[in-house]
């Protein structure tokens, strides 16, 4: 995919949380299967989990179950058990991902400002910036609210924009499904896909990419220049 010309315009970098900066799929999978195993129901491989995430814990929980037993009920029975599981081994398994350090070193180097929106839910993003990314500031940290609706509807990413303070045109959002793509679109954010995530990239590309990222490190080209 064709890069932009530089230098471009972006302030400030919109994250993704799961897929993006984190690797957490094993403990969101783990946890998941769990509880279907509590229930008798079949679990599911890792592989699955990537296409089960990025929409929220609901949205997972549904996706998960047997299409017979996607019940109001059950639903709501899982996913408060998941919510329990998740909450006792949400860092088991996970990491930050190679090359993130070199990236937000480099950005903050370089001025651009930091910020996190996740359809994780608001305390889970909150507690996973803070034990996995302590070193780096970040300008706001959002997770899912109640009164806030879920990624791809862009108000959450619009009230990131609000709280730094900046136009969303002054955005690279970056992330790893094609609900963040849908989102930054939404948003009037620039896209970026992030390869080593969840996704595939022709998912990304068809659901708005502007640019494709095989590594974080990469992200970095759309700043030349550090500040200073």
């Amino acid at each position: 995919m064709k890069q932009p010309a530089f230098p471009p315009p972006f302030r400030a970098v919109l994250f993704d949380l799961d897929g993006t900066l984190l690797d957490t799929l094993d403990d969101i999978g783990d946890s998941m299967n769990r509880v279907l195993a509590a229930r008798g129901f079949p679990p599911h491989g890792m592989d699955r989990y990537r296409y089960f995430v990025g929409d929220g814990a609901r949205t997972l929980v549904q996706r998960t179950l047997p299409e017979d037993r996607r019940d109001a009920r059950t639903v709501e029975e899982c996913l408060s058990q998941y919510r329990a599981e998740y909450a006792a081994h949400w860092k088991d398994k996970t990491r930050v991902y190679d090359g993130i350090p070199e990236l937000l070193d480099g950005l903050t180097a370089r001025g651009v400002r930091l910020a996190v929106l996740s359809n994780k839910p608001h305390d889970a993003t909150a507690q996973c910036v803070e034990a996995f990314l302590p070193r780096w500031r970040f300008d706001a940290v959002h997770g899912q609210q109640d009164g806030i609706p879920h990624k791809p509807n862009p108000a959450g990413a619009q009230s990131v924009a609000r709280t730094l303070g900046l136009a969303p045109v002054e955005f690279l959002y970056l992330g790893d499904t094609a609900t963040d793509m849908q989102t930054a679109v939404a948003a009037g954010m620039f896209p970026v896909g992030a390869l080593w995530g969840f996704r595939p990239a022709q998912e990304l590309a068809d659901h708005g990419a502007r640019a494709l990222l095989a590594r974080p490190e990469d992200a970095l080209r759309f700043w030349p220049r550090a500040a200073g």
